[in-house]
């Protein structure tokens, strides 16, 4: 499951990317239109800014603006710079592997098995979308399928 860390970052990330071009983007602005606690979002951003994703200014006319084009930042890469893996478990993790306790062998886990294949395709969906690709929110799908 995605924290709220990690799903506040995707939607900030998001609203800078449908204003790509347009100049710095508001802290409030992103807060409000998101629904993320400023506060929070202060530390997310500057977070994406340390990872490259992400550019600030300060000041009264500052704001933020992604650092890459939006085709250049994939969701994978998101989810792995906020939570350090797209594993469900620890002992499937790529990059944050860690022994499970409390369980069995490794060579004897099915469900180790299972969530490996689970990150494996995890990954190959989340590293196939960027944020320049258009994603409809949900009511959208549900109003285009009873038209």
């Amino acid at each position: 499951m995605l924290s709220q860390k990690v799903r506040y970052t995707i939607r900030a990330l998001q609203h800078l990317a449908d204003h790509y071009g347009e100049g710095l983007v508001h802290l409030d602005d992103i807060a409000t239109a998101q629904n993320i606690p400023p506060k929070f979002l202060t530390v997310i951003l500057s977070e994406m800014a340390r990872a490259g994703l992400v550019h600030s200014q300060r000041g009264k006319d500052g704001g933020y603006q992604l650092g890459l084009s939006p085709i250049d930042i994939r969701y994978g890469d998101i989810v792995r710079i906020t939570s350090g893996s797209l594993a469900l478990v620890p002992c499937a993790s790529r990059y944050a592997y860690e022994k499970c306790k409390n369980c069995l062998a490794e060579d004897e886990c099915r469900l180790r098995a299972l969530m490996l294949k689970v990150r494996d395709e995890t990954a190959v969906i989340l590293d196939q979308i960027t944020l320049a690709d258009p994603i409809a929110p949900v009511g959208a799908l549900d109003a285009a399928m009873t038209d």
